[in-house]
């Protein structure tokens, strides 16, 4: 949101000083951001930019959308390279590599559809495409592709394609998911896959597991098995003994959670940047860790609905075996198993420097309550019933006198919304006085105005 006749005074709270003609200003900015010259596209439509009266002076508010991956990125003067990104109270060039990163995400095609047609087919690993085979057929039994040959079957899956030499030839997507790890680095040279145990904090960690020890294929299928396996063992996830007639059940939500939230990791991890995916299991907590930014909001991400996977082969590829969920329901659910165990809420989030990388944290520890340190945790439940009964300028006066001081990410489960919509409302609580701000744009909190109760 950007604000133009406002000026932040020392305690770090906003007043309007107004503007005298913001429809001349208005009017310039329309024609700036509209000359492709200048800026490399517009995304911003007439509901965008407002002229709002607050305290009888006239202020324009921008409200800037997040650019869709068709129109990143959004650059000056015809020069690629003159990309920016906000980040906190600055501005910061992106990075060659990031700007990379976002050319291969706005290609129609996602990435691991691409056809390697230098590459045979004796790069896939003989087991795990029968490992694969197996566990589709215990998760879709008697599906039309069980009685296909290996070749037809891959074919299918989408593990080969058809070239433009009109050969079949593996993709990016089969070489992932099958392939053995030395094969895999020569097409994605930072290509690894990391698992980490750190249950003794003296040591560096006390076990790991990484794809290029030569001790197993390397590729993600068996990555995913073998740190679930290893992650189940942390002493949090109880497997409660149940029966389904004389078979034993192992399986609970938290064991799903995990495996949607590993699934979701991989298909979602830009296989050309840096660092590789990174999972630690740690004694109180569990992080995943992978190269690539969001593609939705981190607020979209969690409410759900929309799915915009970066690897939509391998997307398939896991639904085939009832892991990743489609319908963009699987980082809700993740949410709603931790609050159903009465945890910590999982925290979700971006690095937005040159190595861009997510990162979902999944703790272990209780959910608080009122009176701790941490924010108190609103129910589901009782979020609908005040919502219902009550506007959300209301419920986030609420929650500030639950919580004494909060911020704007606090509020994203609370209401079900944007950030964009929270901050605007953050801002006329504000500019009222009933809402007192505190430090910088990227380390804002907000506590009530006491002299306003």
């Amino acid at each position: 949101m950007i604000l133009l006749g406002v000026v932040e005074n020392r305690d770090k709270t906003l007043s309007a000083s107004g503007i005298e003609s913001p429809e001349k200003l208005i009017a310039d900015f329309w024609n700036t951001v509209n000359n492709s010259r200048k800026v490399s596209r517009n995304i911003l439509v007439d509901r965008h930019v407002q002229v709002q009266d607050v305290g009888g002076k006239r202020i324009i508010t921008i409200e800037v959308p997040r650019a869709g991956r068709s129109d990143k990125p959004v650059y000056l003067n015809n020069d690629m390279f003159q990309a920016f990104r906000r980040n906190g109270e600055g501005d910061y060039r992106r990075s060659r590599e990031s700007i990379q990163a976002m050319l291969r995400d706005a290609a129609p095609e996602t990435q691991d559809m691409r056809v390697l047609e230098h590459t045979p087919f004796t790069v896939f690993n003989p087991d795990s495409v029968k490992g694969y085979r197996n566990a589709m057929k215990s998760t879709r039994p008697g599906h039309v592709w069980e009685k296909l040959d290996d070749d037809e079957f891959l074919l299918k899956l989408g593990a080969v394609a058809r070239g433009e030499d009109e050969k079949i030839h593996p993709t990016a997507a089969g070489l992932l998911m099958f392939g053995d790890e030395h094969e895999i680095v020569r097409i994605y040279p930072h290509y690894f896959l990391d698992y980490q145990e750190h249950f003794d904090l003296s040591m560096r960690w006390t076990d790991r597991m990484i794809s290029s020890s030569g001790e197993w294929s390397g590729n993600l299928l068996d990555f995913l098995y073998k740190a679930y396996n290893r992650i189940i063992q942390n002493p949090n996830i109880k497997t409660p003994f149940k029966l389904d007639g004389m078979t034993r059940v192992d399986d609970t939500p938290v064991h799903k959670a995990l495996r949607e939230a590993l699934a979701n990791c991989l298909i979602n991890t830009d296989y050309y940047g840096e660092g590789g995916v990174v999972i630690k299991n740690y004694s109180d907590k569990i992080t995943i860790e992978n190269p690539g930014g969001l593609r939705l909001e981190i607020s979209e991400a969690i409410s759900g609905g929309l799915s915009v996977p970066r690897n939509e082969v391998l997307m398939k590829m896991f639904n085939l075996i009832d892991l990743g969920e489609r319908a963009g329901s699987g980082i809700p659910s993740i949410y709603q198993v931790w609050s159903d165990q009465g945890w910590a809420a999982p925290e979700l989030s971006e690095r937005l420097d040159s190595l861009e990388r997510t990162t979902l944290l999944l703790p272990f520890a209780k959910a608080t309550t009122k009176g701790s340190d941490k924010k108190v945790a609103i129910k589901s439940g009782d979020k609908k019933v005040a919502t219902k009964s009550k506007t959300q300028r209301d419920t986030i006066v609420e929650y500030v006198k639950q919580n004494e001081v909060i911020r704007s990410s606090d509020l994203l489960e609370v209401l079900n919304v944007g950030g964009q919509r929270i901050r605007k409302l953050l801002l006329e609580l504000v500019n009222e006085g009933v809402l007192i701000a505190e430090g910088g744009n990227r380390n804002r909190t907000y506590r009530l105005n006491e002299e306003r109760l």
